[in-house]
């Protein structure tokens, strides 16, 4: 079922404070859930209603009801517990080849049994937000090989000896997740896979993957089909999401796409539209593009949810003409490089300039395709 919005927002919003407020109360027991629950639909109305002021083809829920973009796996499936904390290095912006911010953010939980689905939160989600959508409304599922980040040689072999054992297990539930909102009316859904930019990244290969005992190169095909097999669901348009981490301002990973382009690009068989975080030096040029099968559709992740300056939009065009040299015009699309809100506390990134970079992508979309 081909689609070919311009103009896409990649799922998370930033929470307004309110919303932040009300889970503390509801965690401490302060608040009802039927509180808590008609709080999160407020929140859910206004970013509704914020992608529809800004004039924006497909639209999200803004992720309102999760804790994190995993949330859909993590929140609501068993077998994950909290753990004693280990850090993974995070990297905040920085100009090309000047030294940067790091930061250690802790690390807490880790799979230690066979994970079940204890219940669905992108159906809550879906069925409230079709209420009131105007637009066409995108669904965004976490890759089940993020669950790479879940899996600890010391806590999960003894439920997942092989961690590709757990990647099938979650993609198992996510399919599920997929046929039950395509019987709710789900038409658009978007796998968000973080780690396949990792791969990118020849430090992060092996800090992440390699010393944590998974391979790689398995990753970019045995993982390519897992992933694949989440999206075999009739009826549906399916997306994937690449980007490189996104965690309040910093990221995980740099490099350009030559070293997963031939294995994504071409074995994503099951997805016609790539969205590809092209926001700054760190995701390199635009020549991998010329790997990209012509039966694809490229959304460009130009518009950064890092930094809170508001880009040029002579450069954003001139960005797309240049992406045009190597895949096909009429087959591309303009999104922000990932979402506002990514983790619970959001990008340092203010509400009024979120709204701003969702007006910028809808004006420049529409004026580089009218």
């Amino acid at each position: 079922m081909a689609i070919n919005y311009r103009a896409e927002v990649i799922g998370s919003l930033l929470r307004p404070g309110y919303l932040k407020q009300a889970r503390k109360q509801w965690e401490n027991h302060e608040i009802s859930t039927r509180e808590f629950k008609e709080i999160e639909d407020r929140a859910v109305d206004e970013m509704l209603a914020l992608q529809h002021d800004c004039d924006l083809d497909v639209i999200t829920d803004g992720e309102m009801r999760r804790t994190h973009f995993m949330g859909p796996l993590t929140d609501v499936i068993s077998g994950v517990q909290e753990i004693p904390a280990f850090t993974r290095l995070w990297r905040r912006p920085h100009e090309k080849g000047v030294p940067g911010e790091h930061r250690q953010i802790p690390v807490q939980y880790a799979v230690v049994a066979k994970i079940h689905r204890i219940r669905s939160l992108t159906n809550e989600e879906f069925t409230y937000a079709r209420r009131s959508a105007k637009k066409p409304l995108k669904v965004t599922l976490p890759s089940p090989l993020m669950m790479a980040l879940r899996w600890s040689p010391q806590y999960s072999r003894a439920a997942y000896p092989d961690p590709f054992e757990l990647f099938r297990d979650a993609a198992a539930i996510l399919h599920q997740e997929a046929q039950e909102l395509a019987a709710l009316g789900c038409e658009y859904i978007q796998i968000d896979a973080p780690e396949l930019g990792m791969l990118c990244d020849p430090e992060r290969r092996q800090r992440d993957f390699v010393a944590q005992g998974i391979d790689p190169d398995r990753l970019l095909t045995e993982g390519i089909d897992i992933i694949n097999s989440v999206a075999n669901v009739p009826g549906i348009t399916f997306a994937l999401h690449v980007c490189r981490g996104n965690n309040q301002g910093y990221y995980l990973a740099e490099g350009g796409y030559e070293p997963i382009a031939t294995q994504v690009f071409a074995r994503a068989t099951q997805f016609e539209r790539l969205l590809l975080e092209y926001d700054d030096w760190r995701s390199g040029a635009f020549d991998p593009l010329l790997q990209m099968p012509k039966d694809k559709f490229v959304v460009l992740g130009l518009i950064s949810t890092k930094r809170a300056e508001l880009e040029p939009a002579d450069l954003i065009l001139k960005r797309i003409d240049e992406a045009a040299r190597y895949f096909p015009r009429e087959q591309m699309a303009l999104s922000t490089q990932c979402g506002f809100g990514t983790v619970w506390d959001g990008n340092p990134i203010s509400e009024s300039i979120q709204a701003s970079k969702l007006r910028l992508v809808a004006t420049l979309a529409h004026r580089a395709w009218h």
